[in-house]
């Protein structure tokens, strides 16, 4: 989705849409830290005949470049894909909520001193995100920052109630009966 969307901007070659998520910082979303994944993304837009080549490019003293576009499906499954992704949804099965539905198998004091370590990270995160905003929101516009946003509100969201579950665990409210 993310490739496909940035050869729907303009038509662009791999390096530079590599460069793009960075430079707008996307890579929270988009995991482009091997340049393979990329290429390897490229070739299965261009199987499925979501992207085509729109030319090769051989600048001087640079590797060729092949520059891509997408095709009229390509522009319909981006769209299908967004308005999907926006609307409902999607199941998923994150580590955190999996580790809270199995915490018994912890003692209280080794399940608060985790939860007191998750403390720390996530106002580490927290911290980091509004850096990476307020940094952001020198040159980019807003539409390139509102998943930043959404990320920092669920980070807050979640310190919020890790706090309260930690002081809850302090104070013997949360009821252990379960042995393992």
């Amino acid at each position: 989705m993310a490739l496909l969307s940035l050869v729907a901007e303009e038509p662009m070659h791999a390096y530079r849409m590599q460069q793009l998520i960075k430079e707008r910082r996307k890579g929270d979303v988009v995991n482009v830290a091997q340049r393979n994944s990329v290429y390897q993304t490229i070739d299965r837009l261009l199987r499925d005949g979501l992207i085509a080549v729109r030319e090769t490019l051989r600048e001087e003293n640079r590797p060729e470049r092949t520059v891509y576009e997408p095709t009229d499906a390509g522009r319909e499954t981006l769209r299908h894909w967004m308005r999907t992704m926006l609307s409902a949804p999607a199941r998923e099965f994150p580590e955190f909520p999996a580790a809270l539905a199995f915490l018994p198998v912890l003692r209280p004091d080794e399940a608060r001193a985790a939860l007191e370590e998750r403390l720390a990270s996530l106002e580490g995160r927290l911290s980091a995100l509004d850096a990476d905003l307020a940094e952001g929101a020198a040159f980019l516009p807003r539409v390139f920052l509102v998943e930043s946003e959404y990320q920092r509100a669920a980070v807050q969201a979640e310190l919020d109630y890790v706090r309260s579950l930690v002081a809850d665990l302090r104070e013997g409210r949360v009821d252990w009966d379960y042995r393992l």
